[in-house]
């Protein structure tokens, strides 16, 4: 998902090269010659033993120690940049509306977003099975993203509502800082460069005094307590997600999960296919009984498929037939929001999707660059970046710390940057809140321009195709959603996220 890729993915003409890498790879099986990653080499002797264990040879396990080498120093450091937030226009956070007007506000949206779980790039952890990979930089962004997703559904769903993270002041204590406009140029903006992040600094306008920064960490929300009592359960769900191969969605079981689709370690994703696996991640794990995850197919949400993957009373005789066991859900709809580039009818109904309650946020991002939308303000998406490398966290430990799983400088970029391919996460609780769901994001979807929705509920059924069917090296026609003016596009050009649109 970004410009340097290890396994060399590229588009041509609209065709990932991992399939034809994989030609390759057969090519190399003759024994007139070997073609290497560095040029042709003369034909060897296969080592039997190797390939019967899928072991790399001395030339992978080269080019993953230099491709590793490099990632490492491009995403081992970043440029604190500030982030201009308008103090009029209210920032939307996942269904909630914050208006930096004054102090209090300010506070709320702080502890809002530093309080997202922010899962990034890792290194130095345990070999991947089958690789020579002990870091996801440079490929795994889009399963970052993912993971930061469903940490978001889990947190809705574990955590009390509207949770805060109560050690927020961790990362902020006295370096939290508001900028006040002082010219006419930035008289509308309140820029925030961060939430005092250990991770760089900036010379602000105008900073909290020690003792407003000391009141204003005193300052006890009424559900601190709460909250504080939650944290067992908070640390235990970061756990899950930790690079550690018995981690039921860390990236060692996301990666051979995604196996069965013909992915490894080393290519890239795509939000339909991300999509697919962190479904087939929650089926397999024993650490969540009361929810389901649920993915869309052909942009269609099957309301009776929902039901029963929820109702746990169907083929049973309740004692009571107005008590019904009900699983929780996650439901992910992977979309296209326009053809080479967003279409801009979209950006409308998307702001509105962000601003439901049920919306757990975007995986998608810019070309080549996965991110995992959150929120909005104005014509800006709101957005947590997982394109930061920083050293594995052992959470095999009892008090590892939080801290590098929360992000304190929140970024944003324009809607037109966004790239059309992305993954849109809903949550729902209980059936009654389904049916909420269900209404109100039909509600948002009808805000778009287009004539056609970008997805839609449906009763009935729909054909399970599985994470099988979003192979690689699976071949179907595609079609898609154009820009108007765009219907003489070449018809044939294949996604590489294999969708089925109106």
């Amino acid at each position: 998902m970004n410009s340097v890729s290890p396994s060399a993915v590229q588009y041509v003409g609209g065709v990932m090269q991992d399939e034809l890498a994989e030609s390759r790879r057969q090519q190399q099986q003759q024994p007139l010659e070997r073609q290497g990653s560095f040029g042709p080499r003369p034909a060897q002797t296969p080592d039997p033993s190797r390939e019967a264990t899928g072991e790399p040879d001395e030339m992978d396990k080269l080019k993953a120690k230099l491709m590793t080498a490099w990632n490492n120093v491009k995403y081992g450091w970043t440029v604190k940049s500030k982030t201009s937030f308008n103090k009029i226009s209210p920032v939307t956070v996942l269904g909630h509306s914050y208006l930096l007007n004054n102090e209090d506000e300010v506070e709320r949206f702080r502890l809002a977003f530093v309080s997202r779980i922010w899962l990034t790039y890792r290194r130095e952890f345990p070999q991947l099975e089958g690789s020579t990979w002990t870091t996801d930089c440079g490929w795994g962004c889009m399963l970052r993203s993912g993971q930061m997703l469903l940490a978001q559904g889990l947190l809705v769903h574990l955590m009390p509502r509207d949770w805060a993270w109560p050690d927020v002041q961790q990362l902020t204590e006295v370096d939290f800082e508001v900028f006040r406009p002082r010219s006419p140029a930035r008289a509308g903006g309140v820029p925030i460069p961060s939430f005092g992040s250990p991770r760089g600094s900036c010379t602000p306008e105008k900073s909290l005094t020690s003792y407003q920064a000391t009141k204003c960490s005193q300052r006890k929300r009424p559900e601190s307590v709460r909250d504080r009592q939650a944290e067992p359960i908070h640390h235990k769900l970061l756990t899950w997600f930790g690079d550690l191969p018995p981690a039921p969605f860390g990236l060692h079981q996301l990666v051979e999960i995604g196996k069965s689709s013909g992915k490894k370690a080393g290519d890239w994703y795509g939000p339909s296919i991300v999509a697919h696996i962190l479904r087939k991640a929650v089926a397999k794990t024993s650490v969540l009984h009361n929810l389901a995850v649920y993915v869309a197919q052909d942009c269609t949400v099957y309301k009776e498929d929902v039901v029963h993957l929820c109702d746990l009373s169907l083929g049973q005789t309740p004692s009571d037939p107005f008590s019904q066991a009900w699983k929780s859900i996650i439901i992910l709809v992977p979309v296209r929001l326009g053809g080479e580039a967003l279409n801009p009818s979209y950006i409308e109904c998307v702001k509105n999707i962000l601003k439901l309650d049920c919306c757990i946020g975007i995986i998608g991002g810019k070309p080549k660059h996965s991110l995992y939308f959150v929120g909005f303000q104005d014509e800006q998406l709101l957005y947590l970046d997982p394109h930061y490398c920083q050293p594995v966290v052992d959470v095999s430990q009892v008090n590892f710390s939080l801290e590098s799983f929360h992000c304190s400088s929140p970024k944003k970029m324009p809607f037109t940057r966004m790239d059309p391919s992305c993954t849109i996460g809903f949550y729902a609780k209980n059936k009654k809140d389904f049916e909420s769901l269900c209404s109100a994001v039909s509600v948002a979807l009808s805000s778009s321009k287009e004539k056609y929705p970008i997805f839609t509920f449906v009763e009935g059924q729909g054909q399970d195709y599985g994470l099988e069917g979003h192979s690689s090296n699976h071949v179907g026609p595609a079609a898609h959603i154009l820009p108007p003016g765009n219907l003489s596009m070449d018809n044939n050009r294949r996604s590489s996220d294999e969708f089925v649109f109106l």
